[in-house]
């Protein structure tokens, strides 16, 4: 479900300001990285839900309307998200292919790969709700791409790849939207503040995984202000068409919580890279005041 377009290009200047340091790889030494690895939900996956059986699929118009090619690639998006728009800054000529598409094999899989699921959570119970790919099996996935990349590159050049490739992370709307909110069977035995914890442990287990596998520059997205995504405004608005105040007041408490783990792993690892871009800040000020972006 495209809860939040990727379009904005905030979290891509955010991401810009803690890569530029970074010396020059890959793609005839254009790239400040060698390759761009992406997690996450429908605000990242550039076509693996069009590859699984799920309701959740963007491949028809008008999704892709102001693509390239016109036409829909399997981004929850009229035209690029923001891995896109971030890709072309870094200096890349092509994006990172869905893992699970065709184009994701040989040398294609030197610029990275994209394992994000639209419907997908911190939360493997909110992705099986939708029958999309859990974030554990998003892991899974980087594992075989490893096992490719070395086939492809030699294991010397994979490992170089593997460490110095920009690692990106997009979740947690759906967990709140697609599953906490509407699922008793989670809203009556969690609080919003014991969900958001439960949600930050296992943000904080799969970092430490990826740490694990070589991962060393990482790039987290905070929450969005989730009371004011159409989805929460029909559900929770009760006929208003403002933003649900109760809804992002949690959302800030989960940022809270999770830029505090990004602390801790920090201290833990002290060769970890690691961001969390507030998206709430400037897409809230976008909603506020649209006068000041050149909209109405």
């Amino acid at each position: 479900m495209g809860l939040y377009r990727g379009g904005t290009q905030v979290p891509v200047l955010l991401i810009l300001s803690s890569v530029l340091i970074i010396g020059v790889y890959g793609q005839g030494s254009t790239t400040l990285v060698p390759a761009i690895i992406t997690f996450g939900d429908s605000s990242v996956d550039v076509g693996n839900n069009d590859y699984v059986t799920t309701f959740f699929k963007a491949n028809y118009p008008p999704y892709g309307r102001d693509f390239i090619n016109r036409k829909p690639t399997g981004r929850f998006c009229n035209g690029k998200l923001a891995t896109d728009i971030t890709a072309e800054t870094l200096g890349f000529t092509t994006y990172p292919p869905a893992y699970l598409s065709p184009q994701a094999s040989g040398k294609n899989l030197l610029i990275g790969a994209n394992f994000a699921s639209a419907g997908s959570g911190y939360d493997d119970k909110t992705a099986l709700l939708s029958h999309v790919i859990p974030l554990s099996q998003q892991l899974e996935y980087f594992k075989e791409y490893r096992r490719k990349l070395t086939k492809v590159a030699g294991i010397r050049k994979a490992a170089s790849i593997t460490k110095d490739a920009l690692y990106l992370v997009s979740a947690g709307p759906s967990d709140f939207l697609q599953n906490y909110y509407v699922n008793p069977y989670v809203n009556k035995v969690y609080t919003p503040d014991e969900y958001a914890s439960y949600l930050v442990g296992i943000f904080s287990s799969f970092i430490k995984n990826l740490y694990g596998l070589g991962a060393r520059r990482i790039g987290v997205t905070s929450l969005p202000p989730l009371g004011c995504l159409p989805a929460a405004i029909t559900l929770f608005g009760f006929g208003n068409n403002g933003c649900v105040t109760k809804i992002n007041t949690n959302a800030l408490g989960f940022n809270k919580k999770i830029n505090a783990a990004m602390t801790q792993l920090k201290k833990e690892h002290s060769d970890l890279k690691i961001a969390v871009f507030d998206i709430y800040k400037p897409l809230y000020d976008v909603i506020r005041s649209p006068s000041k972006y050149g909209t109405n």
